[in-house]
């Protein structure tokens, strides 16, 4: 009987912190930390670049509206880090030259092939913007604990 209690709480305790790594943080010191929106957008400017020029990620961005994900790429990180921004989550693909259908974030990935490591390539590209951009690894570090969870809807193979 212990053990059922113990593995119970022990399920309770990280469904929480999963859930709690899903949704944005309540207060603004990681938006702070990040610069504010002009920071942000200085991270994503040079993130973007990064991602077209990696060996291991680049295919997968061909056909996408690189302009629009640079935005969406703002929003996300400006909310995930408890900014003002509201994250839309919606992708309109380039070649529908901004009509149709919008895509979520699973919907978006299902037909890529993403790999947990070209998962990790991006995360790790994402260090390397936030560090280009003298962010503090404790304030990264928040970031990237907050979009982590992503994971499960973006690896699809």
């Amino acid at each position: 009987m212990m053990n059922f209690a113990r593995t119970a709480a022990l399920g309770l305790l990280l469904a929480s912190s999963l859930a709690t790594a899903q949704t944005p943080y309540t207060d603004d010191s990681t938006y702070r930390g990040l610069g504010g929106k002009e920071g942000i957008k200085k991270i994503v400017d040079t993130f973007v670049p990064m991602l077209l020029a990696d060996p291991r990620i680049k295919d997968s961005f061909a056909d996408f509206d690189m302009a629009q994900l640079n935005v969406r790429l703002q929003e996300q990180f400006c909310e995930f880090a408890g900014g003002p921004c509201k994250y839309t989550g919606k992708y309109r693909d380039k070649t529908m030259d901004g009509v149709g259908t919008v895509r979520d974030m699973t919907t978006v990935h299902q037909d890529l092939k993403i790999t947990n490591a070209m998962f990790n390539a991006l995360a790790e590209d994402l260090q390397i913007a936030m560090e280009q951009n003298n962010v503090p690894s404790s304030v990264s570090n928040k970031l990237i604990a907050k979009l982590a969870p992503m994971q499960r809807a973006i690896v699809t193979k």
